[in-house]
């Protein structure tokens, strides 16, 4: 759909046309190359704007990252001190990129967290490929932007949560299978694998949750015959085993004894971790914290139909939801008589596979589900978003076409003026500013043919206007997750919705749920590291670290293996061990496998 192929196509271009089409073109290579640059460096700046202000954000994963500076083996297996005792609760691929950092700059604030932010600008950049191809240019700019601008990746993307990572890679496996869609490509579509391989071991089963639609799409929409499809397929999925599973396999085959004990597992087995904490505990355990409504209702709420919209998660990233999964109904409606291999409805499957399927886990998912978990929603709902509009940009002079739109600004307006009034000491003045817009843009849009006389400038006076309206609020609340400091287990975007959560509320580095805008046991915007040692710079940063008195001062932060069982449970709610095979763990004093949950988990 993009144009400039046509125009530099030979056999449509006449020689006396010539100067002027390469004129053509040099402009729209110019507006296209200046348009995606704003994006991608609007995006940056954004993500790496006061980045430090955190400190070490969640000081779990951070004492990971500065010992893999320390230790090869513990980079490797993602251990949570230098010694090799026990590991994060998390496969180690998003410590690897911020340790690797930590080695070439030194370990710091700026250097675990600026790969989370330059994350955040590739995944910008692979979704507004993704859409590009298909759709055009503009389309692939508002998704891009649509994404960039969701409040919840501007928390997850300024934090070193492995969430960051796995969003990338998701975006990256889209974008690849967006690629063997066109020529039905082998190799593309066991890149997309690759890419899901690597999201698997950022947070393992999680990652999982875009392979239907990714394989229902392709299976539907490539351009080549049935038992082809199927062949590559399953080529695709031997890529993805053989790139997510050799960690898998070298942890489980190396001998117990002499590897960290696997956390989150009651048997150090990497495989219930897998299948278990990081698996199907999260959609069908009710065992964990929180009580009525699922194990995950004290963290995201009563399990249901509504639950990405609660006081809790709707601010996160619902704000475009409603219009996003208008924009696939209407696409898909518009695209019902097209070819099976018809790239515009293949896109919405694609992207709408992705979205239903992970906000249904989310939404009734009976273990722990956190809000920033969301952010996994956003690259789903800005592609929607903005290949709606494009699709209706055709039809934008039918009546139905301008109802439809009407609604959707209307609606999108609507929840975004409840979401707001969530914090009704906050910014007041934009719930209001919201509503006027609303109303304004839809008189405008159902009073096209009126409004058509008086010239270009009334078209674009409604456009602003329906722009102000659908994007002032996650705007506003993306604007505020960047201007604060989020520290501990559970960050939250946009500020203090009452009865949730949000601003900068942290938690305890070790796990626990949040407090009251300031990082458990110190400072509101620096955070600790395990029993609030002292952090880099010699100072002492007793925010967000497991319980336990702090030290003096020292250079480096030092995380000694803790001498029993019985002290690592006093000074980590997040650490739970097992009786393990190895000399070390029959040493001491175990866990016994039936104990409950610690009462915060990543």
């Amino acid at each position: 759909m993009n144009s400039i192929p046509a125009a530099l196509d030979r056999r449509t271009a006449r020689p006396r046309n010539r100067p002027a089409l390469l004129e053509r073109v040099r402009a729209e290579l110019t507006w296209q190359r200046a348009g995606l640059a704003a994006l991608l460096i609007g995006t940056a700046i954004a993500y790496l704007w006061n980045l430090s202000e955190s400190g070490y954000a969640n000081s779990f994963y951070a004492a990971a990252v500065q010992a893999g500076t320390k230790s090869w083996k513990a980079l490797f297996f993602g251990s949570l001190d230098s010694s090799n005792f026990i590991t994060v609760d998390k496969p180690p691929a998003s410590l690897w990129v911020m340790a690797i950092s930590g080695r070439i700059f030194g370990f710091s604030s700026w250097s675990m967290l600026v790969p989370q932010a330059l994350e955040g600008v590739a995944a910008v950049w692979l979704l507004y490929a993704a859409v590009r191809r298909w759709f055009g240019d503009l389309a692939g700019l508002a998704a891009g932007a649509l994404f960039a601008l969701t409040p919840v990746a501007a928390l997850m993307f300024r934090f070193n949560n492995p969430d960051a990572l796995l969003v990338l890679m998701m975006v990256a496996g889209a974008y690849c299978l967006t690629r063997s869609l066109e020529g039905a490509s082998t190799r593309w579509l066991m890149a997309a694998g690759v890419m899901i391989g690597i999201a698997f071991l950022a947070k393992m089963l999680q990652a999982f949750l875009v392979l239907p639609a990714f394989s229902a799409v392709y299976l539907i929409a490539a351009p080549t015959g049935l038992w082809r499809r199927i062949r590559q397929l399953l080529a695709a999925g031997a890529a993805l085993l053989l790139s997510a599973g050799w960690w898998v396999a070298i942890v489980a085959l190396w001998p117990a004894g002499s590897r960290p004990f696997i956390d989150g597992s009651p048997d150090n087995n990497i495989f219930n971790l897998i299948t278990g904490y990081n698996g199907l505990e999260r959609v069908f355990s009710g065992g964990g914290p929180g009580g009525g409504g699922g194990g995950g209702a004290n963290f995201s709420g009563s399990t249901g139909v509504f639950r990405l919209f609660n006081g809790l998660m709707g601010g996160q990233g619902s704000w475009l939801l409603p219009a996003s999964l208008i924009a696939l109904a209407a696409g898909l409606w518009l695209r019902r008589r097209a070819p099976r291999t018809d790239r515009a409805r293949a896109a919405l499957l694609l992207w709408g596979g992705w979205l239903l399927v992970t906000a249904v886990v989310f939404s009734f998912g009976q273990g722990v589900i956190h809000t920033y978990y969301t952010v996994a929603l956003a690259p789903a709902i800005g592609a929607l978003v903005a290949i709606g509009g494009a699709l209706l940009w055709p039809h934008r002079r039918s009546l139905s076409a301008r109802a439809l739109a009407a609604v959707t600004i209307g609606g999108t307006a609507a929840w975004a003026y409840v979401l707001l009034d969530r914090t009704p000491s906050w910014e007041p003045w934009l719930r209001v500013l919201v509503a006027v817009s609303a109303v304004l843009a839809v008189a405008g849009l159902l009073a096209g043919p009126a409004l058509g006389r008086l010239g270009r400038r009334a078209g674009i006076a409604v456009a602003v206007l329906g722009a102000v309206a659908v994007l002032g609020g996650p705007l506003a609340y993306a604007a505020q997750t960047i201007g604060t400091a989020h520290t501990g287990s559970i960050p939250s975007a946009g500020p203090t919705v009452a009865g949730g959560s949000g601003g900068g509320r942290t938690g305890f580095g070790g796990g626990a749920p949040s407090g009251s805008g300031r990082a458990a046991f110190g400072s509101p915007t620096r955070a600790g590291f395990p029993g609030g040692v002292a952090g880099p710079s010699g100072r002492s940063a007793n925010g967000g670290g497991f319980p336990g008195g702090g030290r003096a001062a020292t250079p480096a932060v030092r995380v000694a293996r803790p001498r029993s069982v019985a002290r690592l449970r006093r000074r980590s709610s997040r650490i739970r061990a097992g009786t393990a095979g190895s000399r070390r763990h029959r040493a001491r004093r175990a866990r016994p496998a039936s104990s409950s949950r610690p009462a915060a988990i990543r």
